[in-house]
């Protein structure tokens, strides 16, 4: 169904129908309670009749409107009064007709209830009140009131010709009203699909641009747009990345393939050989940590992360640990500083992870003789994570840019320029982030920030 026949349906066709409804309804009452009126004023004039119908000369029946002095005023609508006989004859009427001989009744009320009823004579529609009436010498008599009610047929049907009339001026109304609001949605909702066409074609800028209006469909499309933006952000961000990983790739490749076709080219000896493997060992080692680098990166964006209490300082030196090798090798020691227990809500394997970067780092860069500093401590409910070496430093116009995958400050180029982005996708996984503080002296200071409770669940 379209959408302008919908709103056409229930905004407008829905709604007339329910109020025409309504109206019959309301018009059958209206007419009921008119009735009611009738039959009130009716019973309130036959109760008077009936207590003065003998008060006169004779204790004969007379009718007192006859001789009221506001009958002539109120001939053209006061109810027709008769009055019958114990045979059945009228004897009486008001308005006074010519003989009341001839009008007889064929049955007398065999009760003293009063009787209510609509009786149609010719084209008039009467209701009747028919009441019996025992004068004080024991006789019987019938008084009956009729009203006409052709002044409440024409009231009904004034009612039923202006409410109905009104309904259908107010079915145009909305009517109009929908088609107005059908054509506004179906151009916004054809800038929408012309906007998700847009992104499903990959176009992710120069999308069409959107209304003015304020409202659930703009704020669809703004998400939409938002949405936009980041895919394209993301996808920008993947092919950088890929084209610096495919170049990191290729060069210790390129290197491997150099040793490889030196050692075929010519005869070398024991030494020359030894050499060259160590060479390229060094280069798969590159490799390998270079594609395990990749591998964390790719699988931070995947899925969701079991959490649970670990202990930041068990971790740290679990760190350190493993790293004593290296670091012995390099004459540097490695410290602890941290409180016992300190828990923490986080992915433990993650966090290890990227401590192990941060460890790595400060060993590429530490001298020998010198001291690297593993720290943790909490602050307004964040446990902040530093790992502090004294080597040259970070200048302060690369401690931003060093997060970035591939990204590398120090001239030599060592490294392949992931170990910082993973510390960093770690941190904004788990709700924190990491940045370069301002160390107290020589060397480089880069921290981690986790919170306590762990990354938001929402």
């Amino acid at each position: 169904m379209r959408l302008a026949v919908r709103l056409w349906l229930l905004g407008a066709g829905v709604p007339v129908l329910g109020v025409v409804l309504a109206l019959l309804l309301a018009g059958q009452l209206f007419e009921a309670y008119l009735e009611r009126v009738v039959d009130d004023a009716l019973l309130s004039q036959a109760a008077a009749e009936a207590v003065s119908l003998f008060d006169g000369p004779g204790g004969e029946p007379h009718l007192h409107m006859e001789d009221s002095p506001l009958s002539d005023l109120v001939r053209s609508f006061a109810p027709v009064a008769e009055v019958y006989g114990p045979d059945g004859r009228r004897v009486l009427a008001f308005p006074p007709t010519a003989d009341t001989s001839r009008a007889r009744l064929q049955r007398l009320p065999d009760t003293d209830a009063p009787r209510l009823e609509t009786v149609r004579e010719g084209d008039t529609l009467l209701r009747r009140a028919t009441v019996r009436v025992v004068s004080p010498r024991g006789v019987p008599y019938v008084l009956r009131l009729s009203a006409s009610l052709a002044w409440e047929e024409t009231a009904v049907r004034a009612f039923h010709g202006i409410t109905l009339g009104l309904a259908g001026l107010l079915g145009l109304v909305f009517f109009g009203l929908q088609t107005w609001q059908a054509r506004w949605l179906e151009r916004r909702l054809a800038e929408l699909r012309g906007l998700i066409t847009h992104l499903r074609e990959g176009l992710w800028s120069g999308a069409p641009a959107g209304g003015t209006a304020r409202d659930e469909v703009a704020e669809v499309e703004a998400a939409l747009r938002e949405a936009a933006k980041r895919l394209s952000s993301a996808r920008e961000a993947q092919e950088q990345l890929i084209a610096r990983a495919a170049h990191e790739l290729r060069t210790p490749l390129a290197l491997m393939r150099t040793q490889l076709d030196l050692a075929l080219w010519k005869e070398r000896s024991g030494a020359e050989l030894r050499e060259s493997l160590e060479e390229t060992r060094r280069e798969v080692e590159r490799l390998s940590i270079l594609a395990g680098n990749l591998l964390d990166l790719a699988s931070f964006g995947r899925g969701t992360w079991e959490v649970k209490p670990e202990d930041l300082r068990v971790l740290l030196e679990d760190a350190s640990a493993a790293a004593r090798a290296q670091a012995e090798e390099q004459g540097v020691w490695v410290t602890v500083e941290a409180p016992e227990p300190a828990r923490c809500v986080l992915h433990a394997s993650s966090v290890r992870q990227a401590v192990d970067n941060l460890l790595a780092n400060a060993l590429r860069f530490a001298p020998g003789g010198t001291e690297i500093t593993m720290h943790a401590e909490r602050h307004d409910g964040m446990w902040r994570l530093t790992v502090r070496d004294r080597g040259p430093g970070i200048p302060p116009e690369h401690r931003e840019k060093v997060f970035a995958p591939f990204y590398r400050a120090e001239p030599s180029g060592r490294g392949a320029g992931l170990g910082l982005a993973v510390v960093q996708e770690v941190a904004r996984r788990h709700g924190g982030h990491a940045y370069v503080a301002e160390p107290q002296g020589p060397g480089a200071e880069v921290v981690m920030e986790l919170p306590e409770v762990g990354p938001a669940t929402n």
